[in-house]
């Protein structure tokens, strides 16, 4: 039995993973993390995305320490979504160790289950800046996880070289354009579709969207030149 584990937040890019995944694996599994989040929305749009897309089953963990212990504008109401950088370069949505936490709880979940991939919707192309978004990351936390483990582990990154163009024809590719377009949450300000249009994330979806249907045919054909 092929199995993987999603880590699923409802938004985008993690739905479009968990579409992908589902056409390529047995049994698919999705774990969404509730740290208390600024948009906690996006947890019920996640238990319904999984369940009417086809999920094996669906786990919803607390990990409310991650909030105690990082300071941001998605842990923090009296903290305003920015769209400035701060000092250290990175925006004020930046949860630190957040990835490092939810791959490594992946991890334990996948090893629980006897499934060998984890995927996850991290991108380096196209994003916020987030260092643990990056490949080298992915990479030192897939080998962490395997020593630590003893067990093989796959972490897969299925939009970690598209832009946000190319992910929107990757959910097209799959017939799942408009689920994706409608019934996802990557607004920091909790709001579904197309969101608030003006926080980060809401400006980088809505561009990405802009251009792939501008230019349909050449995003299609450069996602599969990348995906072939």
């Amino acid at each position: 039995m092929n199995k993987a584990v999603v880590v699923f937040s409802g938004g985008q890019d993690s739905t479009t993973c968990l579409i992908q995944a589902l056409a390529e694996f047995d049994e698919v599994h999705c774990i969404t993390f509730d740290y208390n989040q600024r948009h906690q929305e996006e947890i019920d749009v996640a238990k319904k995305l999984a369940a009417s897309l086809g999920a094996t089953s669906h786990k919803i963990m607390d990990v409310g320490l991650l909030n105690e212990l990082a300071a941001s504008s998605l842990t923090r109401d009296n903290i305003e979504v920015s769209h400035e950088l701060q000092e250290n370069g990175l925006p004020n949505t930046f949860v630190p160790g957040r990835n490092i936490l939810f791959l490594t709880l992946a991890g334990i979940f996948a090893y629980q289950l006897g499934a060998n991939t984890v995927i996850t919707g991290v991108c380096e192309t196209d994003f916020s800046g987030y260092p643990d978004c990056r490949d080298d990351f992915v990479k030192a936390m897939n080998s962490a996880l395997v020593q630590g483990m003893d067990k093989p582990l796959d972490i897969k990154t299925p939009l970690m070289w598209l832009n946000k163009a190319e992910t929107w024809a990757l959910a097209d590719k799959y017939s799942k354009l408009d689920v994706v377009r409608e019934e996802t949450l990557t607004c920091y300000n909790g709001v579904i579709g197309s969101g608030c249009g003006d926080c980060p994330a809401c400006t980088l979806r809505q561009r990405g969207l802009d251009d792939y249907l501008a230019e349909k045919k050449a995003v299609m054909a450069s996602l599969d030149s990348k995906t072939a």
